[in-house]
């Protein structure tokens, strides 16, 4: 899977570098964790400066011995869920800006020959981490061929052409607005199409773990195939369902379907999976690989 190629991650380039360009899309959800931390932390330390006095309200409706225990068990609550909150923020900013630039490095690296390669599609691109590393990668090999970012927003498709002018690839990046449910490509339009970190988020109004849900997220997967020309490769890296994934892949039949070994990204498990579009239909099921090289 080319993990030579693969091998380029974030010690090539500083996270500050990364983030002052991309920034982060939830920043929201980070700012949540750290002051729940900070209030937690300031709790805690509350509990151990004034543990005496605790004792004596405790006491008030609890034996002696029960309430040193309360208001000992208390502190030490507070101050776990301080550390748990903190590590979560931390995982959760990794995640959003250097994990996910070392992945799309990765998932570059999935495919052999970015030469040959004419039109890429980026599907739930964001603000572009993975959508400027499949350009720049078209740039180094001289390809005269672009790569679409999909998004549901404008505003995020506005962000990301700067990202790209940033990252000098503009003149290989086109974005679009689009329902992915329904993608606006004709069959066999492209000759590499990813996606990072978005599938899981399909069907989310209906819950992530509902019918509805997988349903909408298949649905997707289906278009990322149709769209996908013969003998093309589809790479996606996402949270929690890859299974699903990888077992509607060899429902419609997809060659050399290869899934990478666990990596924790926003606190739960994630996995890449990559596979090509069969040059003609066969039957049987596909096979699967783990990569443990990626």
């Amino acid at each position: 899977m080319g993990s030579k190629t693969a091998s380029s991650t974030t010690s090539n380039r500083e996270w500050r570098q990364i983030y002052a360009i991309y920034g982060m899309e939830q920043w929201q959800t980070l700012v949540f964790l750290l002051c729940h931390a900070i209030l937690f932390s300031v709790l805690s330390v509350l509990f151990l400066v004034y543990f005496e006095p605790i004792c004596v309200t405790f006491h008030s409706y609890l034996s002696l011995g029960a309430a040193r225990f309360a208001a000992g068990f208390g502190g030490a609550f507070l101050a776990l869920s301080a550390v748990c909150l903190f590590f979560a923020a931390g995982n959760f900013f990794y995640s959003a800006v250097p994990l996910h630039y070392d992945m799309a490095q990765r998932m570059v690296g999935s495919v052999t020959d970015w030469s040959t390669v004419k039109m890429a599609l980026d599907i739930g691109c964001g603000r572009g981490i993975l959508l400027n590393t499949v350009a720049t990668q078209l740039k180094k090999t001289g390809s005269s061929g672009r790569v679409v970012g999909l998004d549901r927003s404008k505003r995020t498709s506005l962000s990301t052409l700067r990202t790209a002018n940033i990252e000098g690839v503009q003149e290989y990046v086109t974005c679009r607005e689009g329902d992915v449910r329904s993608l606006p490509f004709g069959d066999n339009y492209f000759d590499v199409v990813v996606s990072a970190v978005f599938f899981h988020t399909v069907g989310k109004e209906y819950g992530h773990r509902t019918v509805e849900a997988a349903a909408e997220r298949m649905r997707v997967l289906g278009e990322m195939v149709r769209v996908l020309k013969p003998g093309g490769v589809g790479v996606v890296w996402d949270l929690l369902h890859v299974p699903e994934y990888v077992r509607r892949l060899q429902e419609l039949k997809m060659e050399d379907i290869r899934v990478s070994e666990r990596v924790t990204a926003f606190m739960v498990s994630s996995h890449m999976v990559s596979f090509r579009k069969p040059s003609q239909h066969f039957a049987g099921p596909g096979e699967v690989r783990l990569d443990w090289r990626i």
